[in-house]
């Protein structure tokens, strides 16, 4: 195989996956994930619905886990089912997952660098659709490791889920810089749970207040202005000292 490999020095996934797409050569990009297998007609299934369909911008497929918890492989089940029914109603799915997303490069306008976690599902998903159609190929899945969920439902729904992809998704694009960092790194099975250092009801309130935020303009206005004010404040008692 003629592949090349580059070393991206800063960290995060994002960044990676936007150093690869910005020296590709070929007219099509696959993303995909190190601990991620697949069927032998994967990448054959994907390139015949590009063929067929001119309309099409993108395809994409259903992720699952090859090991782990049964409610993991229950969720993905429901998640990526709906996500199907979803993409023949509106066009395209409400979710992509990068382990399992190929689009054409002249339709990409970059991944958000801001987000450690989302930048590169909900904001790439987001700019391609806009140019057209995303299939959902249902029979076509990636098959990836589960090593994250054997830290427990609670851990991957309110940490995981809630705090690092959600809330730090909407956090850093609220404040256009990152604010929340990459979640814990998980290279081998871990035998001990990782606690966080922070509770789940402050994380909680501040995914609401980022949601907020950033879906209604006044309350975005309001907290921007607020954030300046503060700032001009603390400015002035500063200089009142020097």
């Amino acid at each position: 195989m003629n592949a090349t490999v580059i070393k991206e020095k800063k960290a995060g996934v994002c960044f990676a996956r936007q150093a690869g797409s910005e020296i590709a050569q070929g007219e099509i990009i696959i993303s995909t994930d190190a601990d991620t297998i697949f069927k032998n007609n994967w990448l054959s299934k994907i390139d015949k619905t590009f063929k067929e369909n001119t309309s099409v911008v993108a395809v994409s497929g259903p992720c699952r886990y090859i090991d782990g918890p049964w409610w993991g492989k229950s969720y993905t089940y429901f998640l990526f089912s709906a996500n199907y029914i979803y993409s023949i109603i509106f066009n395209h799915p409400f979710y992509i997952t990068a382990t399992n997303i190929a689009f054409y490069k002249s339709y990409f306008e970059g991944y958000d660098l801001t987000s450690m976690q989302g930048g590169d599902e909900l904001h790439i998903l987001n700019t391609l659709k806009k140019h057209g159609k995303i299939k959902f190929l249902h029979n076509n899945p990636s098959l990836t490791s589960g090593r994250r969920l054997k830290q427990g439902l609670t851990y991957n729904f309110f940490v995981t889920f809630l705090f690092y992809y959600l809330g730090a998704y909407y956090l850093n694009k609220l404040f256009k810089k990152q604010v929340v960092g990459a979640a814990p790194s998980f290279r081998i099975n871990r035998t001990k749970t990782y606690r966080p250092k922070f509770s789940l009801g402050v994380t909680t309130t501040v995914i609401i207040i980022a949601v907020i935020a950033t879906t209604f303009n006044p309350v975005r206005s309001f907290i921007s202005d607020n954030i300046k004010d503060t700032k001009s404040k603390i400015e002035t008692i500063v200089k009142s000292f020097s």
